[in-house]
């Protein structure tokens, strides 16, 4: 009965039946374009206005469609990605690796401490925490990736850098700072000059993420999708400052990108560099932020607009 009423509460809200079928890959045959515009209106109930985008996750779109620039396809790889670091801002910044592995069958823990973390280059959400190596299920964890490995990044949300990176499977060492989780600062830099941040914290239990300006005041703002939390007092490291001027290394050139660090104990590490927060399916609220960020964000003059996007 509870699948019947499920029907038809999507049959009398169209929209709402978007999300399921992409999820699906019912629509995966659509035109990047035509693709992302009917997703954004499933996600967001707005139109993507693709030939004046205004909004921050308008012009995000609009820079996945259009702008298409070799190096993020290294720099969208969790693996490839190390290069650039280490090249921009020193190796002393990345995360240990352990192991990397190209194909599932050749994963092996015999050499891996107890503890470690998991992941896939290629994709969103395949981070696995290890915190007892002898009670993990090697066979499990196999199974896991092949399944990562067989999904397609690219066709969730038609972010094209996903399309070309070859997936493996990396090892790292398992990092906890002094609130006993691992918090994500990440900083959104426009044009190599970050312009704010917001911290992410409990994010594997009740996730919440707060955002603040350069001067570390709070801003009244959230995703759509995580809540935000204004009780929660976010004693900043005293690295942040550094974090910030890591990150306007890091994106120089770029128009956008969001530049992730963690800090233990006074070391600073490099997370990851995302081009497309969300997929550019989850806008800022209240709305006048999405609009006021948008500003933020200037698209280059030069975007060659590709023929099979339009």
């Amino acid at each position: 009965m509870s699948k019947i009423k499920t029907f038809f509460r999507l049959l009398m809200k169209p929209r709402t039946m978007i999300q399921p079928i992409t999820e699906k890959g019912y629509l995966d045959w659509l035109s990047d374009a035509a693709y992302v515009k009917l997703k954004y209106y499933g996600m967001t109930g707005k139109r993507l206005n693709l030939k004046t985008p205004k909004g921050f996750n308008e012009k995000i779109q609009y820079l996945k469609l259009y702008n298409h620039n070799p190096l993020y396809i290294q720099l969208a790889d969790k693996y490839n990605v190390r290069k650039y670091v280490a090249e921009r801002i020193g190796e002393e910044y990345l995360v240990k690796l352990y192991q990397k592995w190209d194909r599932t069958e050749d994963m092996d823990f015999s050499k891996l401490p107890d503890q470690f973390v998991l992941k896939c280059n290629h994709d969103s959400g395949s981070i696995r925490i290890i915190k007892n190596k002898s009670e993990a299920s090697i066979t499990e964890l196999k199974e896991y990736y092949n399944q990562r490995f067989q999904r397609s990044a690219f066709l969730y949300g038609r972010e094209w850098p996903y399309k070309s990176i070859s997936p493996c499977v990396i090892a790292e060492e398992y990092l906890i700072d002094e609130t006993g989780e691992l918090r994500d600062y990440k900083f959104f830099c426009f044009n190599g000059s970050v312009k704010f941040f917001k911290v992410d914290f409990h994010r594997f239990q009740n996730h919440r993420a707060n955002y603040y300006d350069i001067n570390m005041n709070f801003l009244p703002i959230r995703e759509m999708l995580v809540p935000n939390d204004p009780n929660t007092h976010i004693d900043f490291p005293n690295e942040i400052d550094n974090m910030m001027a890591l990150a306007c290394k890091l994106s120089q050139g770029m128009p956008f990108v969001r530049i992730d660090f963690y800090d233990v104990r006074g070391q600073i590490y490099f997370g990851e560099m995302t081009f497309y927060p969300g997929s550019g399916f989850d806008p800022f609220i209240p709305d006048e932020w999405e609009k006021k960020i948008g500003d933020m964000l200037i698209l280059p003059d030069d975007i060659k607009i590709c023929e099979d996007n339009t």
